[in-house]
């Protein structure tokens, strides 16, 4: 049986990626607190923290249970850091994929979601809930997608970019680095980078953000 860690047990999205682990009959070895605060993992399953664990937890593949962008690059960069060099991609097995997908490690896909062919999933990527997803999109690293939008064919996502839940983005659009898609929104036209836009159809309202939640996402330490 396959084995991991949960590397970040403060999010409540924890407990659906532990029913897709437990979906796809892989176990959890142990959940890394790498902040004081509330754990949202099963009571069953072992807590540790940075400073007391064994070097076998490091072979360990790992993966990163945080929605946020920003929040989920900062722990894979902590992950890396101490020594976890193997990220682990997990798809629910729910979720619909074709025979043509490539996914990189470190990405989770929840479940009831419907992927098109040829579409690719960068590093650390994140996608909610009964995201339907077009033929040939592009999710660069660390992109989140929240619950039930929707993302036509040919779409490419910029590094670290956030997409709300029931969102709409039509076929061929662009989204910059950094950019944030309100919640509902119908993206219509490219969106740049470090703008957040809301609305039908979506409007920028906001430029020059650093990113969702203000944490602007980089290549830094992966």
């Amino acid at each position: 049986m396959t084995q991991v860690v949960l590397y970040g047990v403060g999010s409540p999205i924890l407990v659906d990626v532990e029913e897709s682990l437990f979906r796809a009959g892989i176990s959890i070895v142990a959940g890394l607190k790498n902040f004081a605060g509330e754990s949202f993992l099963s009571e069953s399953v072992k807590v540790i923290t940075p400073d007391a664990f064994d070097n076998g937890i490091l072979e360990l593949p790992f993966i990163v249970p945080l929605f946020t962008p920003g929040h989920r690059w900062q722990a894979a960069t902590e992950a890396r850091a101490l020594g976890f060099s193997r990220p682990y991609g997990l798809i629910d097995p729910t979720v619909t994929v074709p025979r043509s997908l490539a996914m990189e490690p470190g990405g989770y896909i929840n479940a009831g979601c419907s992927l098109g062919a040829q579409s690719h999933f960068g590093p650390f990527v994140f996608i909610n809930r009964g995201v339907s997803i077009g033929h040939h999109a592009i999710f660069n690293k660390f992109v989140s997608v929240g619950p039930g939008a929707v993302v036509a064919g040919g779409v490419r996502i910029g590094m670290g970019a956030m997409i709300g839940a029931g969102a709409v983005i039509l076929p061929e659009i662009s989204i910059g680095d950094n950019a944030v898609v309100g919640a509902g929104a119908v993206v219509t036209r490219d969106v740049p980078a470090h703008s957040l836009v809301v609305g039908n159809p979506a409007k920028i309202i906001k430029e020059n953000i650093a990113g969702y939640k203000g944490i602007t996402v980089n290549s830094a330490g992966q």
